[in-house]
């Protein structure tokens, strides 16, 4: 089955561009349009798109709040959010990351790019290098908790090898650098990453990292 995307952008030219890189592939189908956050959570409730290509700065309801409402707690649809940006150090994009992305692309990334990155959010993976956002979050630190703050009761359900590589999700090893660090293997890592996001309600690897950061599991600037 092809996958349904929805495009929310406040510029028409724009989307019409997306539209026509996407619809030239027979396993993408473009399903609607909005313009701003408002019309596209209406978008979502009605069309029930596999993934939304978000755009942040918007009028009315800017992406960070619609990606929040959109796949934010309680929400058991299937929209996953891809988030557009115009620059890859955007204070907006970490906002969008903690409310749910998926992960983010420049607006000008190339057409192939692009839909990868589709194909990627699609199938339940994140379309972002740990690395670009252990990059964000530290440059963004002072948007986060000073890490002072208590340590969240769900790390407590994390085993010591759970938390290890969540650290290392964190600092943006890949699964195989992460299974070299620890000598084990590959497929032993993957467990332990589902297991991390499934005991912590998370969505991806992006926002485990996000919630090691938040938690103050890792401090910004940290190797």
């Amino acid at each position: 089955m092809a996958i349904r995307v929805l495009l929310v952008d406040d510029q028409p030219l724009l989307r019409t561009g997306f539209r026509m890189i996407l619809e030239a592939e027979q396993d993408i189908a473009v399903v609607g349009e909005a313009g701003d956050g408002l019309q596209a959570l209406d978008q979502v409730r009605a069309l029930q798109p596999d993934v939304v290509l978000m755009d942040i700065r918007m009028p009315r309801m800017d992406g960070v709040e619609a990606t929040r409402q959109i796949t934010g707690p309680g929400r058991d649809g299937p929209a996953k959010v891809l988030v557009l940006t115009t620059f890859d150090l955007d204070e907006y994009v970490v906002e969008a990351l903690r409310a749910g992305a998926s992960g983010f692309l420049l607006k000008d990334a190339p057409a192939h790019e692009l839909v990868q990155a589709i194909r990627v959010v699609a199938a339940g993976e994140a379309m972002l290098a740990p690395s670009i956002t252990k990059r964000l979050l530290d440059k963004y630190a002072t948007h986060l908790p000073s890490g002072e703050e208590p340590v969240p009761d769900t790390l407590h359900t994390l085993t010591e090898r759970e938390v290890e590589v969540l650290k290392l999700v964190a600092r943006g090893l890949s699964n195989a650098e992460i299974a070299a660090d620890l000598f084990v293997s590959e497929t032993t890592v993957k467990t332990h990453v589902g297991h991390v996001l499934t005991k912590l309600g998370l969505r991806d690897r992006v926002q485990a990292a996000v919630y090691a950061y938040e938690s103050g599991l890792v401090r910004p600037g940290a190797q």
